[in-house]
């Protein structure tokens, strides 16, 4: 096996793992709750020790990339995944949990530090594009698989810490891909340095970015964050809207490389932004079975979000380095944790009005919900205007390029 390969599915295995400690701590939350007698808030906490060490992590490592190497960050990650997995399996305890959620994060936010910027140096043009997108298919695919195999142990009567273990699987697997692999090095002199990614990263094209990042993170996850708590009463099934949502993502994913290929980046981030705004409204505005619908449309705009901003950054400003990947991938992650309880908010106001109107139960909850989606649709509305812009100034960039090429 090629080196770039086995780094490449070494990756994909990590980017597993992340996924599997996401979704699949998700669903033993409420069993870990009454087992170790812990309250909702408790668990809240637990949950933001994962949200919390992932972006710490990411920055960190972008800015020792270049000088520690990336096979000595995935080093770091395997000992932060395997510690915490074990942690959480004995630790027994509320701090022990809270201890052992951070170390996981770190590991998770260490893998995209380290991941990232090493398929931007294996591949080149749509081929990293094409790897760029199908590394990321795993996040939304192994949030499915880690689902399915939470559902399925625990109708068959698997307690939690046989799940977790389950999390130990992928992060052998990628322990194994990664053992004595050489990984590539920067395409360009400035990227391996801290002064050339901070003179990239103060342009003006890396600070719009860094807006449009904020921007797509909260339309992936903000919806998905509420939505079973908003659509519970609208008669469609929130977990299978979940499920459809993530599935489509990692299928769309696949052919990334190929959406590209024929719209460039910027395209498909126009593409995307369109397709989210359009899913978001219907969410806002459709019950029951066109809920699907709207699910469809959604994940299809969401999915390309994520791999491509990145693979934008790595593209057109790879003078930034593993840096400007990892600082637009923390962006993403502090927006939507910013974010979460604003939304919160929106909810609880539209509530009150909602109420005022002489609305109650479901209906209430239903109509309420509603409206905070159609105030979310603003997100990506935004992005539409932002990469309008940024579509027309790279062909302008590119075209003034080609010219003083050939002139």
């Amino acid at each position: 096996m090629r080196n770039e390969q086995r780094l490449f599915y070494g990756s994909c295995f990590a980017l597993i793992t992340t996924a599997l400690s996401f979704s699949i701590r998700a669903g033993i939350l409420p069993e870990l709750g009454r087992e170790l007698d812990l309250s909702a808030e408790q668990l809240g906490f637990i949950n933001s020790m994962w949200f919390l060490g992932f972006p710490i992590s990411m920055v960190i490592g972008g800015l020792v990339y270049h000088t520690v190497g990336g096979k000595r960050i995935m080093q770091f990650a395997l000992v932060a995944h395997a510690v915490g997995i074990l942690m959480t399996i004995y630790s027994g305890s509320y701090t022990g949990l809270l201890i052992s959620t951070l170390l996981i994060g770190l590991g998770n936010g260490c893998t995209e530090a380290a991941c990232n910027p090493m398929i931007a140096d294996a591949y080149t043009g749509i081929k990293m594009s094409k790897m760029m997108n199908r590394f990321h298919m795993w996040f939304p695919g192994g949030i499915v698989i880690g689902s399915l195999v939470s559902k399925f142990m625990t109708d068959a009567g698997f307690g939690w810490e046989s799940q977790i273990w389950v999390i130990m699987i992928p992060t052998v697997i990628y322990a194994y891909l990664f053992f004595g692999q050489e990984w590539p090095k920067a395409k360009t002199e400035a990227a391996a340095t801290l002064s050339g990614n901070m003179q990239a990263m103060f342009t003006p094209l890396f600070l719009f970015m860094f807006v449009c990042m904020a921007l797509t993170a909260i339309t992936e996850f903000g919806p998905q964050q509420w939505v079973g708590l908003i659509l519970a009463k609208s008669g469609a099934q929130p977990m299978l809207i979940l499920a459809l949502v993530t599935g489509l993502m990692a299928v769309a994913r696949y052919f990334g490389g190929e959406a590209v290929q024929r719209f460039n980046t910027t395209g498909v981030l126009l593409g995307s932004a369109i397709l989210a705004t359009i899913g978001i409204f219907l969410f806002s505005t459709q019950t029951a079975a066109m809920a699907y619908v709207a699910a469809i449309v959604y994940a299809l705009g969401i999915a390309y979000f994520w791999p491509n901003m990145i693979g934008f950054i790595a593209d057109y400003i790879p003078k930034s380095g593993a840096l400007g990947m990892s600082i637009i991938g923390a962006v993403g992650m502090f927006s939507t944790s910013i974010f979460q309880p604003i939304i919160g908010r929106w909810i609880d106001a539209d509530r009150v009005e909602v109420a005022a109107q002489g609305f109650t139960g479901d209906e209430l909850d239903l109509l309420a919900g509603q409206a905070t989606l159609g105030t979310m649709v603003l997100f990506p509305l935004i992005l539409i205007g932002l990469f309008t812009f940024l579509y027309f100034w790279i062909k302008k960039r590119e075209k003034n390029r080609i010219e003083a090429v050939t002139a």
